[in-house]
């Protein structure tokens, strides 16, 4: 079992952080290196600590700002804290994991706390086991303190709404904002320093719209890296799990833990030989120096663009330079707009993955089938139309003419993407994460600013957004996003990582 415990280390090297002399511990904006050091140094118990975050929760969740990003706190969490503190004390930590509380985004099983997708229709699902990947982090010593809210069976990257739990999540910069969807309740967490990370899931945008949103990293990793398994499907076309965090040394730990083969995810077959050994050893402060990254507008042009969004990524651009990248601006892929007029009808295969998902859980799962769920009507009135146009659809993925067309354009974005990337001899593409800032809660009018939806999904390729700045009286985040070759991370995580400790645009977010 890959742990956390060498890649913690490796992060505490590169943010200098001492093991030795104990420093009084702050839990706003900690880090996983932060909390491991405390742990050793001895000015941080598991137990003080799960606390700290269970009573932040407590206050500005359903109070103060109630952001509403909770649907529930694990009753086993302070249990656990103890258990770990007691085998710290007999034989240290159990990995470098050790007491990292986690936030789990409510499409993750988990054996301690229902898996609900955001719908009354699976409302107390309990499978009885974890998700893959939050069974590697408890492996590594990790505490999974909540469930977060989420967009209904993750349909919506615009806002953060459900069946669940009344009301909209809010931003924790604004309050009357989105969070963007459908990772919405994880990113407002993380950014509300509810635990030291989310973990969130991504088919569209939903790790990377969120985290721009609130001023957090966010990687979408390369399809096939990290298993999917014990996640509520949306498309298994797309389908990605993740985790947003504060910092990006956070997400290079996280996904060492995460990243590898999973027999019960056959996709992840295709990562044997690509699980880089350290994905520490990338966070270089110079890892801009000598860099070739490209302006794709293609992501993000459009005639809805945001002005200040627009601004704030054109001085993202300056400040690339001045950490030594060469920018080319523009670069396209070639023939883009003629790949996408080919492509021909659509698959929708949601009710294909969800079916054999709920079929695969017998008992466990209180319906088991879309129809049964349409029937049930125990579902936010918002996403009625998208499940009864998913109910009547037959799609089979590899199979329907529509799923044909959409792999045979995506193996067509994939090798023109490359040539470009080839050609330019670039690192990575660049663009705004999204076009538009966070949208008022109910606004149904104004562009929505979601680009996301097309480059990384369809290629298959990683994505990785970092904050690069705020619009509306500097007071909105906004983030930048490198999008690499398959199986890159490392070099993402490199870019990412250089600009970040440049620019130190993320703020945490003026609760009241």
């Amino acid at each position: 079992m890959r742990q956390l415990v060498t890649v913690a280390a490796a992060v505490v090297a590169v943010v200098s952080v001492s093991a030795q002399t104990p420093q009084r511990f702050t839990l706003e904006e900690t880090t996983i290196a932060q909390i491991e050091s405390a742990l050793r140094d001895g000015s941080l118990t598991c137990h003080t600590l799960v606390e700290q975050y269970l009573k932040r929760i407590d206050a500005y969740d359903k109070n103060g700002p109630a952001l509403n990003a909770i649907v529930q706190t694990n009753t086993d969490a302070l249990k656990t804290a103890d258990d770990l503190d007691r085998r710290f004390r007999q034989s240290g930590p159990v990995g470098a994991g050790h007491c990292v509380p986690v936030i789990v985004k409510d499409n993750y099983e988990t054996f301690d706390m229902p898996t609900t997708a955001g719908s009354l229709a699976l409302k107390g699902m309990m499978t009885g086991k974890d998700a893959f990947v939050v069974k590697r982090l408890r492996d590594a010593g990790a505490v999974m303190i909540a469930k977060s809210n989420m967009a209904e069976f993750a349909f919506s990257p615009v806002e953060t709404v459900n069946s669940i739990l009344p009301g909209y999540t809010r931003n924790p910069y604004d309050t009357s904002r989105v969070t963007a969807g459908s990772s919405g309740g994880s990113a407002a967490a993380a950014a509300a320093n509810f635990a030291a990370f989310a973990l969130a899931s991504d088919t569209g945008d939903s790790i990377r719209g969120p985290a721009s949103h609130q001023a957090l990293v966010g990687l979408r990793s390369t399809m096939g890296l990290v298993s999917r398994a014990g996640v509520v499907p949306l498309s298994m076309a797309a389908d990605i799990t993740g985790a947003v965090t504060r910092t990006v040394a956070d997400t290079a730990a996280v996904l060492q833990v995460i990243a590898g083969e999973d027999p019960n995810d056959p996709v992840t077959a295709a990562s044997r030989g690509h699980v880089t050994a350290n994905y520490a050893a990338a966070l270089r402060r110079d890892g801009l120096r000598g860099a070739r990254l490209g302006v794709l507008h293609q992501a993000y042009d459009t005639p809805t663009l945001d002005r200040e969004v627009d601004a704030v990524f054109r001085g993202a651009i300056g400040e690339l330079r001045d950490l030594g990248a060469e920018v080319i601006d523009p670069v396209a892929v070639d023939g883009f707009d003629a790949l996408r007029r080919a492509q021909g009808g659509g698959c929708n295969q949601f009710k294909h993955d969800l079916n054999r998902y709920l079929t695969a859980l017998g008992d466990k799962a209180p319906v088991h089938s879309l129809d049964e769920i349409v029937k049930s009507r125990r579902f936010h009135p918002s996403i009625q139309a998208r499940l009864e146009s998913a109910q009547a659809s037959d799609d089979v993925p590899g199979q329907s003419p529509g799923c044909k067309s959409r792999d045979e354009f995506r193996e067509k974005l994939r090798d023109a993407v490359l040539a470009l990337m080839n050609s330019a001899q670039l690192d990575a593409l660049i663009y705004p994460t999204w076009s538009n800032p966070p949208r008022l809660i109910g606004d149904l009018n104004t562009p929505g600013g979601d680009n996301n939806q097309v480059f990384a999904p369809s290629t298959g390729f990683p994505a990785i957004t970092v904050p690069m700045g705020y619009t509306r009286g500097d007071t909105l985040p906004a983030g930048l996003q490198f999008f690499g070759r398959a199986w890159d991370e490392a070099t993402l995580l490199r870019l990412a990582y250089a600009y970040e400790q440049a620019t130190h645009h993320r703020r945490p977010p003026a609760l009241r």
